[in-house]
């Protein structure tokens, strides 16, 4: 699995958002470039092993090569905060209890992946995880009429779906007392 995600990684297509073949294009601005590349010294500087990547790239545009974290613990910070950059941490563990105990155990839950052949346990850790959406055997699908947001400290509300609509609206009651009858 490692090998094959760096091995990926490697190919992703990065460059102009508007390209139909590109697959990530640049950060929004230089701060939010700063603090990724932030978080990958972080993740350096903890004793995660970096992969590939851990660069910005070129001089023109907010670009980060896609970033790829092994022998990733608990207890760093790529681990534990929302990075929202193109950087990945793998983790190991030995069963999927641990697994789905250890995602728990996190601060934060807008988003999980789950990559398996079998349903069952598809469905069993996508149920256990505390993530507002999880993804099995893809990542970052989106679609409109679908709610959208996290649990725990990754936002409040949902965008998206019947649940976006809430952040629209606010509901009233009115209660008015009538002194005669009307029939």
């Amino acid at each position: 699995f490692v090998e094959r995600s760096v091995e990926r990684a490697k190919k992703r297509v990065v460059g102009d958002p508007f390209k139909a073949n590109t697959e990530q294009g640049p950060q929004i601005d230089q701060e939010q470039m700063e603090k990724i590349l932030g978080y990958v010294g972080s993740g350096k500087a903890q004793g995660a092993k970096l992969l590939t990547g851990g660069s910005r790239m070129g001089d023109t545009g907010y670009f980060i090569e896609p970033t790829i974290f092994g022998d990733v613990t608990d207890d760093m910070t790529i681990c534990q905060e929302e990075i929202f950059g193109p950087v990945l941490s793998i983790q190991r563990f030995s069963k999927v209890e641990e697994a789905i105990e250890r995602a728990n155990k996190n601060s934060y839950g807008l988003a999980a992946a789950v990559h398996t052949k079998d349903v069952g346990k598809a469905v069993y850790v996508s149920n256990s995880l505390r993530a507002g959406t999880v993804w099995v055997n893809c990542y970052n699908v989106l679609g409109n009429q679908a709610p959208f947001g996290g649990y725990k400290m990754s936002g409040i509300g949902r965008e998206g779906g019947e649940y976006g609509l809430e952040n629209y609206t606010e509901v009233k009651t009115v209660i008015t007392a009538i002194p005669q009858k009307n029939s």
